[in-house]
C-alpha cells in the first residue's frame, strides 16, 4: 500500500508539472480556436496575399455592392485579432482588410525587414495593388495610426479618409508611464517574466475584456518568446519618422479618438494631431486606455460610422 501511495504521489507530482508545463500552450491553442470562429461568425475570412517580400495574412469581409473600403491596422506587438469585434460593426456596408502588418502575426518576423512606419506604410499600398483596391479608408491604433498617417501623407488620392486611434507618431508634450519607463531604460514591452507581462498589460487598456487566466498566461509566454524580434521592430519606428512637422500636409479628413486614461501614448499628444491636421474631428473619451476599439469595440465603431456617413459623396465612396 506504502508503494502504490508513493507511485501515485509520483504520476501525480508528474501530472501536476506536465499541466503546468502545458498551461501556456493550451492557452495558445484555445485563444487561436475562439479568435479563428469568432472572425468566421462575423463574416472575416483569413487569407494570405503575395506582396513579394512576404506573405502577408488578413482577414477580409463584407459585401460585394459596399460603400467603400477599410483597411484596419494593429499597434506594434499586437496582430489582426484586435479588430474583429470591432470590425463586425462596419461588415454590412463596408469592405473591410485586415492584415497583420510585417513582423506581427501569420504574416511572421524576419530580422531583414524594414519596420519603419514608411516601409509599413508601402507594404500597404502594395496590398492593395495585389487586391486591386485604388482608394481606402485608413484606420490604425498606436503604431497602426502611424503607419495610416504615412500613408495618408504619401498617398494622398488613394486615401478616402483617417481613423485615427491613439496614434503614434508625434512628440508627446507630456511623457506617458511608458515614456518615463523608456527614459529610464526599460521598454515594458520586452517582456522577461510573468510579472513583467503583468504589468505591461495593465498598461494597455483601462477595461480590457475579461480573459481566462490560462491565455493570458499564454501571451505572457509569447511576449518572452518574442522578446528580441519585438526589440529589433520597436528600433525600426520608435521616434523615427516623426510627421510633427508634416501633419499639415495630409488633407484627408481625419477622426481622432483617444482614451484619456491612455498610459503608452499621453492624452496631450491629441491636441498635437487635432491643431496641425487641416481637416480632423477629437474625441477624447473617459474611462478608456490605449485601445478603445478593444475596450469599448461597438460604441468605438458606431462612432467611427457617424464619422464616415458624414463625408461628402467623393470621400464616402
Amino acid at each position: 500500500m506504502k508503494r502504490l501511495s508513493i507511485i501515485l504521489l509520483v504520476l501525480l507530482l508528474a501530472g501536476s508539472a506536465w499541466i503546468a508545463a502545458s498551461y501556456p500552450r493550451i492557452g495558445a491553442l484555445t485563444y487561436r480556436l475562439v479568435a479563428d470562429a469568432e472572425s468566421r461568425i462575423y463574416g472575416l475570412r483569413e487569407e494570405f496575399v503575395d506582396l513579394g517580400e512576404q506573405r502577408m495574412a488578413i482577414y477580409q469581409g463584407g459585401p460585394v455592392d459596399a460603400k467603400g473600403v477599410i483597411v484596419l491596422l494593429h499597434g506594434y506587438s499586437a496582430d489582426k485579432d484586435v479588430w474583429p469585434r470591432f470590425a463586425r460593426h462596419l461588415l454590412d456596408d463596408y469592405r473591410v482588410i485586415i492584415p497583420d502588418l510585417a513582423g506581427h502575426g501569420a504574416t511572421g518576423f524576419d530580422p531583414g525587414w524594414d519596420y519603419s512606419a514608411p516601409a509599413q506604410a508601402r507594404r500597404v499600398a502594395t496590398l492593395l495593388d495585389r487586391l486591386g483596391i485604388e482608394q481606402a479608408h485608413l484606420a490604425g491604433n498606436s503604431m497602426g495610426g502611424f503607419i495610416a498617417a504615412h500613408f495618408a501623407l504619401a498617398y494622398p488620392q488613394r486615401t478616402r479618409s483617417v481613423l485615427l486611434i491613439d496614434p503614434a507618431g508625434v512628440e508627446s508634450p507630456q511623457p506617458s508611464d511608458m515614456g518615463r519607463m523608456l527614459a529610464a531604460g526599460r521598454n515594458p514591452f520586452e517582456v522577461s517574466s510573468r510579472k513583467d507581462f503583468d504589468e505591461f498589460y495593465a498598461m494597455t487598456m483601462a477595461s480590457p475584456p475579461w480573459l481566462p487566466g490560462f491565455v493570458l498566461a499564454a501571451m505572457a509566454q509569447k511576449y518572452q518568446d518574442r522578446r528580441g524580434e519585438l526589440a529589433q521592430i520597436f528600433r525600426g519606428f520608435y521616434q523615427r519618422d516623426l510627421l510633427d512637422a508634416q501633419l499639415g500636409r495630409i488633407p484627408a479628413p481625419a477622426l481622432l479618438l483617444w482614451g484619456r486614461e491612455d498610459r503608452l501614448i499621453h492624452v496631450s499628444s491629441a491636441p498635437v494631431w487635432a491643431a496641425d491636421l487641416p481637416n480632423a474631428q477629437l474625441e477624447i473619451e473617459d474611462g478608456i486606455g490605449h485601445m478603445p476599439m478593444v475596450e469599448r469595440p461597438a460604441q468605438t465603431a458606431e462612432r467611427y460610422r457617424r464619422f464616415l456617413q458624414q463625408l461628402p459623396p467623393n470621400s464616402s465612396h
